[in-house]
């Protein structure tokens, strides 16, 4: 706080006031929710404003009370550099800004810290460390190093403002605590006795990140095939979309209703999904937003991954190595987002992992959260 205070900043309620920025996407939006609930509990006399898309406000549950969520549509209402200058008067006239924390660095956000600078407002920006992604994801010549993690860069911008932020975050709902089932009563009936909660969300926004659908349709059956009159199975589809909704509605068939739930036509929201993902004794999934969701929603992990690698420092919260499922390919990464064409026209990296290797880990992470 050494910074800002030197700079004579504070409203005139005495309240220093910071402003954070995260548009997208889904996944690196709930990537901050650690860093910024622990900021806010490590500055209580702070109020911390995050402005972000609509839609994405929904993942700030139980969020501290110095901490406020703005959704901002920038594609429509705020559009261009004319629409960021709005929003930032607009946000200078209703939160008294005295600092602004980019925690996204793309063209808007830029356009955000000149218009805030032109204020005298100071700005701090994320480093995204993009020359060691080009090295990490290059076709030849990698340097195969892990990367800071997305989490720590995101620290790394409150450190510059002179906030440093230690770690007061122990899930949405608080460690050992469990979401209120009435939110989820929508999805499914309460769980009986014994029974075990496995999510599944097999897909991504990217090609290079999607599990094939046949395989993990071969996982749910493994997973469903341990089931006992005294320890029944429910799996739980997550994913939205007409074409995973197409291959959920396959699966529904061929396992039955009443072990298999697909979300994706449900469409309860955020609030209901989260506090299912918190009540799962396990979920896998890919290197996707569901994966950030899960994590911080408590939920114990496993997650697959293709074209991207853990390295790139997009793991999940709390998540470890020993948490996924990859193979040891000389090409991967290929890219930072799986957004890239597979140079080998084969997606290997996918096509390679055996159901039974993401069997195994889902039934390990079971046993270890019993």
């Amino acid at each position: 706080m050494a910074q800002l205070s030197k700079a004579g900043t504070g409203n005139e309620r005495g309240m220093l006031s910071v402003l954070l920025a995260r548009f997208s996407a889904y996944g690196d939006v709930a990537m901050t929710v650690p860093v910024v609930y622990s900021a806010c509990r490590c500055y209580p006399d702070v109020r911390f404003v995050l402005v972000t898309r609509p839609s994405m406000r929904a993942i700030f549950v139980n969020a501290p009370a110095n901490l406020t969520v703005v959704g901002a549509d920038v594609k429509q209402d705020y559009r261009g550099a004319a629409g960021m200058r709005r929003l930032v008067a607009e946000l200078v006239e209703e939160y008294d800004v005295d600092a602004f924390l980019d925690l996204h660095d793309v063209l808007r956000t830029r356009l955000m810290g000149f218009f805030f600078r032109l204020r005298r407002i100071p700005v701090f920006r994320i480093n995204k460390g993009r020359s060691s992604r080009r090295a990490l994801t290059r076709r030849h010549n990698k340097v195969m190093l892990p990367m800071v993690s997305q989490r720590a860069r995101y620290r790394e911008v409150f450190y510059k403002a002179g906030l440093p932020v230690s770690e007061h975050f122990d899930g949405l709902y608080g460690g050992r605590c469990k979401a209120d089932p009435a939110l989820f009563s929508g999805i499914t009936t309460p769980r009986a006795g014994g029974e075990r909660w496995i999510g599944v969300a097999p897909f991504a926004a990217h090609a290079g990140k999607i599990y094939p659908p046949e395989k993990m349709e071969a996982v749910i059956e493994r997973l469903l095939d341990d089931a006992t009159d005294s320890s029944p199975v429910r799996i739980f589809l997550f994913g939205g979309g007409e074409n995973e909704s197409r291959v959920f509605d396959s699966w529904v068939a061929r396992f039955g209703s009443s072990f298999v739930t697909s979300l994706a036509a449900k469409r309860c929201g955020f609030a209901a999904e989260l506090a299912l993902l918190n009540h799962l004794d396990a979920i896998v999934t890919m290197d996707s937003a569901n994966m950030h969701l899960a994590a911080i929603a408590g939920t114990p992990t496993v997650s697959v991954w293709g074209a991207t690698h853990p390295y790139c420092g997009f793991k999940g919260w709390r998540q470890t190595d020993a948490d996924t499922v990859q193979l040891p390919l000389s090409c991967r990464p290929c890219s930072i987002f799986g957004n890239k064409e597979c140079f080998r026209k084969d997606l290997l990296c996918l096509t390679a992992i055996r159901p039974d290797m993401i069997y195994k880990k889902v039934t390990e992470k079971i046993q270890t959260s019993d």
